[in-house]
């Protein structure tokens, strides 16, 4: 398999949302990610065929009831050949299925043991139930969305699951892998998606600190209270973006809009500034306004759909988008000069896969026959 981490085995226990995108980075970088996949699938609400579960692409599957007696000595099989285990249960579900950290390190003492939660496997909120929403409330990020005098607006499940839960934990992981590849010795990596919300806002702690950011909402400059930094609707209903923050960039977006000298930075005068703006680009359509900006400095860019996202020209130019299994989807990214990442293969059905899987990992057929009949569920 192509990719910076080809030859990496990792262990992979279902679960929704950051456990496995986490799972899919690595996957995408080049890791031979097994998923231990429930014999059937969870009712979660959600009517979708497996082929669409885009975050569990590049990985093969087996399926086991891990409830079942002798579940834990078939895993313990299968850790003895991982280097990394990725989870996402509540704090000691693992535990009670007698397969937390300490019994799976003493059976492959490299092992990093990746631990995805909401709130963290200690503290008074760990065995609570949450959702992304919830966690970026705690961490003091969800406050910090929104327009002035309105409610806080949600941004999607982005910041919670993905970018401070699945993301940092696959960061984690890796760090653990290279670590490993030192020492000899594998740990537990503890990712917590309301530390993790916190650490993407870190740079906002300087401002505090400086008195450069006031906790009251839509009042900043990144928060839609500097015009120069907004979103605009136009003539057609659509939307343009605008990040001029530079002077320089400031005076381009001036230019480009045929408007004469007005102030960036008095406060006291972006009511105005607002207005201004909005009735300009009111008075062109969204493809208008893009090709007026073409070639600008002014931080310029259309507000566009996920489905108008893969049809742009820049993003084809990049080839930032693929199809998998028929199903549009980003590319895996970063990218690599030499060990290009790729997407190996669709999500898995389960057990899909899972026979060769184990051949791979190193199980002879009498062992894959035997763990067969034990209860994992495996297909060729």
């Amino acid at each position: 398999m192509p990719g910076p981490l080809s030859g990496i085995r990792i262990l992979e226990f279902e679960a929704i949302g950051p456990a496995p995108f986490a799972g899919m980075l690595l996957a995408d970088m080049g890791a031979d990610v097994l998923l231990v996949d429930r014999p059937a699938a969870a009712d979660l609400g959600l009517k979708r065929e497996r082929r669409h579960d885009v975050m569990m692409r590049g990985k093969r599957s087996v399926t086991l009831d891990l409830k079942k007696p002798g579940a834990a000595e078939i895993i313990f099989s299968l850790i003895e050949k991982s280097d990394a285990l990725i989870e996402g249960f509540r704090p000691g579900v693992m535990e009670r299925l007698g397969l937390g950290p300490d019994a799976a390190l003493a059976r492959n003492p490299r092992l990093v043991y990746g631990r995805m939660t909401g709130w963290g496997q200690d503290g008074p909120l760990a065995p609570r139930a949450g959702h992304d929403i919830n966690y970026i409330a705690l961490a003091g990020v969800l406050h910090a969305f929104g327009r002035k005098g309105e409610a806080p607006v949600p941004p999607l499940n982005l910041v919670g699951d993905f970018g401070g839960g699945g993301m940092l934990l696959g960061f984690g992981v890796a760090c653990a892998l290279l670590e490993a590849a030192r020492s000899g010795r594998g740990q537990v990596v503890d990712a917590a998606m309301v530390e993790g919300a916190s650490l993407l806002a870190a740079m906002f702690s300087g401002f505090l600190a400086t008195g450069d950011w006031s906790e009251e909402r839509g009042t900043n400059i990144l928060d839609t209270g500097a015009p120069w930094y907004n979103v605009y609707e136009t003539q057609d209903g659509k939307y343009v973006s605008i990040g001029a923050i530079e002077s320089r960039f400031y005076d381009d977006l001036l230019s480009r809009l045929k408007l004469g000298a007005l102030p960036q930075n008095d406060r006291s005068r972006w009511p105005e500034l607002k207005t201004i703006l909005a009735d300009k680009f009111k008075t062109k359509t969204r493809d208008e306004w893009c090709r007026v900006f073409e070639g600008s400095d002014a931080c310029f860019a259309p507000v566009l759909s996920f489905s108008e996202a893969r049809r742009n020209s820049h993003n084809l130019v990049r080839n930032s988008f693929v199809s998998v299994g028929g199903i549009a989807q980003p590319s895996p990214a970063p990218r690599f000069s030499r060990t290009a990442p790729a997407v190996s293969r669709p999500p898995p059905e389960r057990g899909a896969d899972g026979a060769q899987a184990l051949r791979d990992w190193g199980f002879d057929q009498n062992d894959v026959k035997r763990l067969q009949s034990r209860g994992l569920g495996i297909k060729d």
